[in-house]
């Protein structure tokens, strides 16, 4: 099912561009937190032909350990680098509101259910590339 991985990155995506409100975890310091958990984040679900609606949903947060060290043979350089990705999701569904007819009023997201470090896929996450 290749929509799964276009509607995850969609939502990290829209997260990250339409000013997402995080809540704080209650007892974590968030400038200090190291690993990658589930956090309540607040998007704009937009479609062509609808009124846009503000979604609250759960979504990975997080920083997660990374380094490179060089070494003698090519390619001169030992990397690990993780990233705080989704392990687990489930699918979600509201109706937008004012759709024009014809327009379907259903807009479908990912809900995280758990969330880990991990290497950057490209099929779940807007991997960020040298």
């Amino acid at each position: 099912m290749r929509l799964l991985p276009a509607f995850l990155g969609a939502a990290l995506l829209l997260a990250l561009v339409h000013g997402v409100r995080a809540l704080p975890a209650s007892g974590v310091h968030l400038r200090t937190f190291v690993g990658c958990a589930v956090r309540e984040f607040t998007f704009l679900a937009r479609k062509p032909g609808c009124r846009s609606l503000r979604v609250t949903t759960d979504a990975c947060w997080g920083r997660c350990e990374t380094w490179e060290m060089p070494i003698l043979d090519p390619p001169y350089i030992e990397a690990h680098h993780r990233v705080c990705t989704y392990n687990e999701t489930k699918q979600a569904t509201v109706k937008l509101p004012g759709c024009a007819p014809g327009v379907d009023p259903f807009y479908t997201y990912p809900v995280a259910v758990r969330c880990d470090c991990g290497p950057c896929s490209t099929a779940t996450t807007e991997c960020e590339t040298p």
